[in-house]
């Protein structure tokens, strides 16, 4: 009964620490989070300080390794990536949020663009 239990909390553990990786920007009196469409930010957060885009390689399905050029540049498109840089102003990190077909995909903070 006690491994049970035991095995009970371990698994609620586990779960609640898969959760608390997503990452959520607030911005006023909203929270915008992975997810979001990029309509949703806007709405939430208003427009971004700078804003970027570029195409992004597309990987083998489940694996890491990316299309080699020939073959993606005839069968498979690039995927876009949208990032939009949000300055959280004094004393706060500068938030990047990256979109991936037209949704969040992560939220970082950092000092300054990478």
């Amino acid at each position: 009964m006690k491994k049970l239990i035991l095995s009970l909390v371990v698994a609620a553990f586990a779960l609640l620490a898969g959760l608390a990786n997503a990452e959520s920007l607030r911005c006023n009196g909203h929270s915008a989070a992975e997810g979001d469409s990029r309509l949703s930010v806007l709405f939430k957060c208003g427009e971004p300080l700078l804003k970027d885009n570029f195409c992004a390689p597309v990987y083998y399905a489940q694996t890491r390794h990316p299309v080699p050029e020939p073959i993606a540049s005839i069968f498979v498109p690039c995927q876009q990536v949208e990032e939009w840089l949000y300055d959280r102003g004094p004393g706060n990190l500068m938030a990047t949020v990256r979109f991936r077909s037209g949704v969040v995909q992560s939220i970082s903070y950092g000092r300054s663009p990478r």
